[in-house]
């Protein structure tokens, strides 16, 4: 499954919501040195009960608009 995303860093929580066509994903985390990367990857993996090496960042991993790419089958539609 590829989702398109919209990353917001520095965020009071953790938060994932649509918007349209796009998933806005708020992490507490700043995106210096990746960090926020790496909350997004372990965040995804804790909310679809997936493992982290099954998520993988395809495109834009210095950028907010991000392409995630998931392994497997997941009923994940959030509100």
């Amino acid at each position: 499954m590829i989702l398109e995303v919209r990353v917001v860093p520095r965020a009071k929580r953790n938060l994932i919501k649509k918007q349209n066509n796009l998933i806005k994903v708020y992490l507490t985390r700043p995106a210096h040195n990746g960090q926020a990367n790496a909350q997004l990857i372990e965040f995804l993996s804790q909310q679809l009960k997936i493992k982290k090496n099954q998520i993988r960042i395809v495109r834009g991993q210095t950028s907010r608009q991000k392409i995630i790419e998931i392994d497997g089958e997941t009923s994940f539609l959030p509100k």
